[in-house]
């Protein structure tokens, strides 16, 4: 056995162990994050203002903090961004993950301590190997590398700002050139498609057994990769590969597409939930669709309920929480946003349920309600349009074509010109969500208009017994229902962006 596997072997049973306690022991674990937590803020402005040292039970931290969302805890966040000592955690803050989802902002920026850096995040992602040895024992992907598909991150003065991805890849270097591959150089170029061509070159002779990432930016990329080498599948290109981590959006819909790229009943899926909030969960068990929660991240959680928040010793299964933390990257009882299902209690398992808003998060791009109203409020500004109704729901990438929105629309006022219209939504949607504008150069087409005729949707609505229509959709079950409707009630000759004859509609797959 080699060096580098005798260490990942000490390392692996070392943590199987300190795993196997907080299995044994949840609430005690989580009580002990807390104190860990109280005593590290307790002389920061945070600690000072909420008298943090004077805390010392769930109870007490409960009564003496209230809860926050972006927008609330947006005030301490700009300070640290300012260069500002002590804020909500000790010292300086120099990394911020950037991502959209705010009802006001184009990006949010979430701090990064140093210590939530090493033991929450890259902890996260050395438990995936743990486990997956632990699973699999006689597995050889630690004789090969994963592949890591980043974003991009930028210096603003003394911080770091970008892609959660990209600030793990810039600051673990001694990981490239061991573990992972490309190198960091290449892993951060900005660009999607010269980062695609770079790993192309650099990767294809090297020994890949594992990848890790977003299943849709991963999809673009393994494409690419055929396309440079004229193989048929990934397993002619690395024929070692066996492993696939993934996160950041529902695998559901790509699992075909990766069997079709990874034709191998080897290979492996592994699910993991790390946020730009923090490393949350993964999963322990391959017979299972759950994943395990992760307790010792230096991560203290709580659940809503509706006007109700509970530790984690209040959770019952079966029942869908909002997720709020209170973590060692400085977030203070902070509503992330999410949602999850607990599958068990003995030990802790989560399903991801969705997000607390409406939203379409299918390839990555994080789009929400007010992004898709404050989009369309301005397409139709500049085009003179009036719109009724819209639904939107996702059409999925395959191998050979990337991935849309499709926007069901009515118009009150129809514009002069469609093709305007859908331009002008697109360059809208793209300026107000910069998730949507990344994925836009690399897995999203343009969206694809579809009109119905006036009336259509209120009829469907009627017919189902709904009193909205939903404007964001994850999946396309809705949206297929709507076309199947219009189409049965004698509303399928309508016109799309696309053609200006008419034609059948046809949902997308």
């Amino acid at each position: 056995m080699s060096i580098r596997n005798t260490l990942l072997r000490a390392w692996f049973s070392q943590r199987e162990r300190a795993i196997d306690r907080f299995r044994r022991h949840p609430v005690q674990t989580q009580e002990r994050m807390l104190r860990r937590l109280l005593r590290r803020a307790r002389r920061t402005e945070f600690g000072e203002r909420y008298g943090l040292g004077r805390v010392h039970s769930v109870e007490q931290f409960q009564s003496a903090v209230e809860t926050f969302d972006y927008e609330t805890f947006k005030p301490f966040i700009e300070r640290m961004r300012e260069g500002v000592r002590n804020v909500t955690a000790p010292g300086r803050v120099t990394l911020f993950a950037r991502s959209s989802g705010t009802t006001s902002d184009r990006s949010k920026y979430i701090p990064v301590t140093t210590e939530s850096l090493w033991w929450n995040h890259t902890l996260g992602m050395r438990d995936v190997a743990t486990v997956y040895a632990a699973n699999y024992p006689r597995s050889h992907v630690f004789d090969g590398k994963t592949l890591t598909l980043g974003g991009s991150c930028t210096r603003e003065g003394r911080n770091l700002v970008g892609d959660l991805s990209a600030l793990l890849i810039h600051e673990t270097t001694f990981w490239s050139g061991w573990f992972r591959a490309p190198r960091i150089e290449t892993a951060i170029i900005p660009d999607f498609w010269q980062k695609a061509d770079a790993i192309c070159r650099e990767c294809v002779g090297e020994r890949i057994t594992a990848f890790a990432g977003v299943p849709s930016w991963n999809l673009a990329l393994m494409r690419r990769v055929l396309e440079y080498t004229g193989k048929r599948n990934l397993l002619e290109v690395w024929p070692d590969l066996e492993m696939f981590a993934h996160g950041g959006v529902e695998f559901a819909p790509y699992r075909a597409s990766f069997r079709e790229l990874i034709p191998s009943d080897d290979m492996h899926y592994m699910e993991t939930y790390n946020a730009s909030e923090g490393f949350f969960a993964l999963a322990d068990d391959p017979s299972r669709d759950d994943m395990l929660l992760m307790l010792d991240y230096g991560t203290f959680f709580e659940f809503r309920d509706g006007d109700r928040l509970v530790p984690l010793e209040g959770v019952v299964c079966g029942k869908v929480y909002a997720v709020v933390i209170t973590s060692n990257n400085g977030l203070w009882r902070y509503e992330i946003g999410d949602t999850v299902e607990f599958t068990s209690t003995n030990p802790y398992r989560i399903r991801f349920a969705g997000r607390t808003r409406q939203y379409i998060n299918v390839f990555g791009e994080e789009l929400i309600v007010d992004n898709a109203d404050r989009a369309l409020a301005e397409a139709c500004r500049r085009t003179g349009a009036v719109v009724a109704e819209y639904s939107v729901a996702p059409c999925y990438m395959s191998l050979h074509e990337r991935g849309a929105h499709e926007w069901i629309v009515e118009f009150e006022r129809e514009p002069d010109d469609r093709e305007r219209f859908a331009d002008e939504l697109d360059r809208a949607l793209r300026t107000v969500n910069s998730d949507y504008d990344a994925k836009r150069q690399t897995t999203l087409e343009r969206q694809r208009l579809t009109v119905l005729e006036r009336g259509t949707l209120f009829e469907w609505m009627r017919s189902r017994g709904k009193n909205k229509v939903p404007r964001l959709m994850n999946d396309r079950r809705a949206a297929d229902d709507m076309l199947a409707f219009a189409a049965e009630a004698g509303a399928c000759g309508v016109r799309t962006s696309e053609s200006e004859r008419y034609k059948i509609l046809k949902p997308c797959t």
